[in-house]
């Protein structure tokens, strides 16, 4: 037994059994958890152990990892099922849930009927972790208190990851920044995604240093997003941050928000107007007929053309996870990308690139697209049941865009779900969903929505049982009551 499994079958169960007592007697501890479930989200690739690893295998999961955030997920959910809070229930079953458990259920069957079944696993395995977590999240967040703790950590966590990609573009001479997600496109879609949060807490009745703090951390993700050159992130955040400012913010003009709105203007212009050389010449670099119609390359339109072979060839997708394996022993090759072939799923395949071919790796990167990637893994079946998924997901954020209200408690999911539509339109062009670190934030986020949702359900709950009783009975409602 090496050292690795040894410490797997120790250490890593005396700290969930550790973490569980420490949350169940302590609430500042359980806070604790919260804060730090989102605040290493995207340090999670450097927190965990890799079972049964195959670091070589070109996935969107290589191994079954376990992580410090699994421990601090599973001991915020046991404390928060075993020791509630005074005068709230233990759990509740979360909106959209059932939709993620049919697609799991689905996903299992796909890795049941597939070959090989161990990258697939892989993928199990790592949705297990996302549903501990959105669980974890859902059942902590109760109430308003919860929820600035929770805008809080994020703009100190987007306010980071910015203020390194400075210091990687202009202390360290970085061309496209990364902050700590280890490729540019990455923090690109990390701010997408996060960055609505900060103006829907701008525009909420929260406490003054948290509005400020916001504020402040707004033109920082601007700047950030300018720095990883990422051309659809450009776009994908300005889009999502106007929607939200239209969604959230007080049409009535006041002096401070006129300063505050040039102030984050001129410097966001700013920043843009010395980084518009590299900016303008990332969009130069190619085109939508380059990178879609070219059959030559691996634009993102190869990555749509495989998906379409797959589709035809197999109705239930090759796998889930198996998207690289058979792209490059089949599908790859066979529509002209001679991609060297993996010899199973226990030896490491050559990694050199053969010679005068048309690709920049030996194997097959996952497809560049979450829609072609999920139909070339999971089939139409499969994208049908995750594009249900996503559909309620915006269902559950747009519910709180009307009545329009300060309150936090509606309004920071009104972020959540512009933040979803950044996402999602990075997905686009991208597979960050099943990203690691972005994966965890995600379902943070989720969790967080989840919450909110069900708060707002109980009181329309309880506002209907209001009004429906009858006027003759609130004089004996109002006896009993003792008033």
């Amino acid at each position: 037994m090496d050292v690795k499994t040894l410490f797997g079958l120790t250490a890593i169960p005396a700290g969930i059994f550790g973490g569980i007592v420490a949350a169940s007697l302590s609430k500042r501890i359980r806070d604790l958890f919260f804060v730090l479930l989102i605040f290493l989200s995207p340090f999670i690739e450097r927190l965990d152990l890799n079972y049964v690893s195959r670091e070589w295998y070109r996935g969107t999961s290589r191994g079954f990892e376990v992580a410090v955030l699994d421990i601090l997920a599973i001991s915020l959910l046991a404390s928060t099922v075993l020791f509630p809070r005074r005068d709230q229930i233990r759990a509740f079953w979360p909106a959209s849930f059932g939709f993620m458990l049919l697609f799991f259920i689905y996903a299992c069957f796909n890795v049941a009927i597939s070959d090989p079944h161990l990258f697939g696993l892989f993928g199990l395995f790592r949705m297990v972790r996302g549903f501990i977590v959105v669980l974890a999240v859902a059942f902590y967040v109760r109430t308003e208190r919860e929820v600035r703790i929770f805008l809080g950590t994020m703009a100190l966590l987007i306010g980071c990851e910015c203020l390194l990609g400075l210091k990687q573009r202009y202390l360290g001479g970085v061309h496209r920044v990364f902050g700590t997600l280890d490729e540019s496109n990455s923090l690109s879609g990390f701010l997408c995604m996060t960055s609505p949060l900060l103006v829907a807490g701008l525009n909420s009745q929260v406490p003054k240093q948290l509005k400020l703090l916001c504020a402040l951390v707004i033109p920082l993700a601007c700047i950030g997003e300018i720095l990883t050159i990422s051309r659809a992130g450009v776009i994908t955040i300005s889009t999502v941050l106007l929607g939200t400012a239209l969604a959230t913010a007080s049409f009535r003009l006041r002096l401070r928000l006129i300063v505050c709105v040039v102030v984050i203007a001129l410097g966001a212009a700013g920043m843009l107007a010395k980084s518009w050389k590299t900016l303008s010449s990332r969009f130069h670099e190619s085109n939508l007929k380059q990178e879609y119609a070219s059959k030559k390359n691996l634009g993102r339109g190869y990555y749509i053309r495989i998906a379409k072979v797959i589709a035809r060839d197999r109705l239930f997708g090759v796998g889930l996870n198996n998207w690289s394996y058979w792209v490059s022993n089949k599908y790859g090759p066979q529509e002209g990308y001679p991609f060297v072939p993996y010899k199973g799923t226990d030896r490491e395949p050559s990694d050199k690139i053969p010679e005068n071919s048309n690709l920049d790796e030996a194997q097959a990167a996952p497809a560049h697209s979450l829609g072609a990637l999920t139909v070339g893994e999971l089939g139409l079946p499969g994208l049908v049941i995750f594009g249900l998924v996503w559909l309620r997901w915006f269902q559950m954020g747009a519910s709180f865009l009307w009545p329009r209200t300060p309150d936090p408690m509606r309004r920071i999911p009104i972020g959540i779900f512009f933040g979803f539509s950044g996402m999602f339109l990075q997905c686009l062009t991208e597979w960050f969903y099943w990203h690691l670190p972005l994966y965890y934030v995600f379902h943070v986020l989720l969790g967080v929505l989840m919450s909110l949702y069900f708060i707002k359900r109980q009181q329309r709950k309880a506002a209907q049982a209001v009004s429906s009783i009858e006027p003759s009975a609130y004089p004996q409602v109002a006896l009993a009551s003792g008033l």
